[in-house]
């Protein structure tokens, strides 16, 4: 098999790295390498952002409707290759095919959302705000934005980012995961056939190197990232420093609220799909479920669905989920494993030694399901990112709603109930960014705003929807009086009233 060199993206064109450092692209499910991506050089870096910004002077310039058929041409690209991008999903990740297909139809949303940038990046006027005075604001691209992604979505989390920034007229350079950017890159040439320009959209590779570089860089603008809350911070801090403004969507533990009154079948198994689709690997997965008063025994239901769901590698049809995405994944959550059980956490579903049929050396893991469960032991302190489920019993509504509000983070969460009153009373009482009602995983459609909170979020503005606009847009206020050419001056006005 050959294996593929990774391009870096820089001026419209594929460019290889002359970096001396490159690291091995795996398929998670085998161990063969499949790829190669390089360690951008800091002078590789300051390429794609000199690119970027040069391209500015003129895609800024460039009008709406352009930008919008722009983004028609490419959603209909993404949709013609949504096959081709969820197997590269698949290969270099390891979730299933339909789950991978499911990614690149949630990062499509945005794209769609983007072809209103006409009616999306409008501002506002008040014709005689005074005397013969309008004022009015315009909504104009900030310049050279950026983003960081993380492996688990290469192509959503990337779809949060640039099409959006470019659709109002910023250019972009961006850092997609070093262990699964092919998917990426295909994306980011299928926006080039969409008649992105040269310039506008630039990819560089790297680690922590290159990440740091973009905080610093005075020419970058505005900063996205979407990854874990060790480096948003860092890389939060660095980016304030710098002047720029950044968003960063960070880690989670998230919690799904189960009340005896649901639909007892649909709520299991879609706490199921939520906490071991993707093996666990999502931001948004619930990874702790609270059981109120009568559902605490629909535990040993739980626990059989578990073992009833299949591992193997994301070809396979009937596969529910796949690998972890590399080994060293999978030593961490066989680690955290035991440290719940030595912590006292009882194992109802123990899927240490998992084989798969034909694929030994892959990075499986079976599933894990955890009872008496509380709030000191690591497994519930830590964001584990692997099919782990920690269920906690509670009496009431009220202890649940406190349970979940007394854990740092705020990306999701999620109740299962046919009660439109506790529905309600636990949207307005939880606090947390995103809430699901007998939806498992409340990431809204992309003309919504991706809206985690707490821990889980710094900066006051997310992707996605109205807030994104306002990210990637600087509002610049006119206030304007035309004089009637006859017009006389009745004399100088020395106050701060427009008159």
């Amino acid at each position: 098999m050959t294996v593929r060199e990774t391009p870096m993206y820089i001026d419209g064109q594929p460019v290889q790295s002359q970096s001396q450092e490159w690291r091995d692209v795996v398929n998670p499910a085998t161990q063969e390498v499949v790829a190669r991506v390089p360690f951008c050089t800091a002078e590789e870096v300051e390429q794609a952002v000199a690119s970027a910004k040069e391209a500015f002077k003129t895609w800024r310039k460039v009008p709406l409707g352009k930008r919008m058929r722009i983004m028609l041409k490419l959603q209909a690209l993404i949709r013609d290759n949504t096959d081709e991008l969820a197997a590269l999903i698949s290969e270099e990740h390891g979730k299933t095919l339909p789950d991978a297909a499911g990614e690149v139809g949630r990062g499509l949303e945005v794209v769609e959302h983007a072809c209103s940038i006409t009616s999306l990046q409008l501002g506002e006027l008040a014709e005689n705000a005074a005397n013969e005075v309008d004022v009015y604001s315009l909504n104009q691209p900030l310049g050279v934005g950026a983003g960081i992604t993380a492996f688990n979505f290469p192509i959503m989390l990337p779809c949060f980012m640039f099409p959006l920034a470019i659709a109002t007229g910023n250019t972009f350079v961006l850092k997609p995961s070093e262990q699964d950017p092919t998917s990426t890159m295909r994306l980011v040439e299928l926006a080039h056939e969409a008649g992105v320009p040269a310039g506008v959209l630039n990819v560089v590779h790297g680690g922590p190197d290159v990440a740091n570089q973009i905080a610093d860089h005075a020419d970058i603008k505005a900063l996205s990232f979407i990854g874990s809350s060790h480096v948003g911070s860092l890389l939060y801090d660095r980016a304030a420093a710098a002047g720029k403004r950044m968003q960063a969507m960070m880690g989670a533990k998230n919690h799904c609220v189960v009340m005896p009154d649901a639909n007892r079948s649909q709520a299991i198994n879609n706490l199921l799909g939520s906490a071991f689709g993707a093996a666990g690997q999502r931001c948004m997965a619930n990874s702790v479920v609270v059981l109120v008063g009568e559902a605490r025994e629909w535990l040993e239901d739980i626990a059989e669905g578990a073992r009833n769901m299949k591992v193997g590698p994301g070809t396979q049809t009937d596969a529910d989920l796949g690998p972890l995405v590399s080994p060293q994944a999978k030593e961490r959550v066989e680690r955290l494993i035991a440290t719940g059980e030595q912590e006292g956490a009882k194992l109802l579903v123990d899927g240490r030694g998992c084989e798969v049929e034909g694929y030994p050396n892959g990075n499986f893991v079976g599933l894990f399901l955890f009872s008496a469960v509380t709030t000191e032991m690591t497994i519930y302190r830590e964001e584990i990112f692997g099919p782990v489920l920690c269920v906690v019993g509670v009496e009431t509504l009220d202890e649940a709603i406190a349970f979940v509000n007394a854990n740092p983070n705020g990306n999701g969460t999620s109740i299962f109930t046919n009660s439109g009153w506790v529905a309600r009373r636990f949207e307005s009482d939880i606090d947390v960014g995103q809430v699901g009602i007998n939806v498992p995983i409340p990431v809204p459609v992309a003309y919504f705003s991706f809206t985690g909170s707490r821990g889980s979020k710094l900066g006051d503005l997310g992707p996605n929807g109205k807030q994104a606009i306002s990210f990637w847009t600087q509002t610049k206020t006119v206030t304007a009086r035309w004089f009637e050419p006859k017009n006389v001056s009745s004399g100088i006005n020395s106050t701060i009233s427009l008159g």
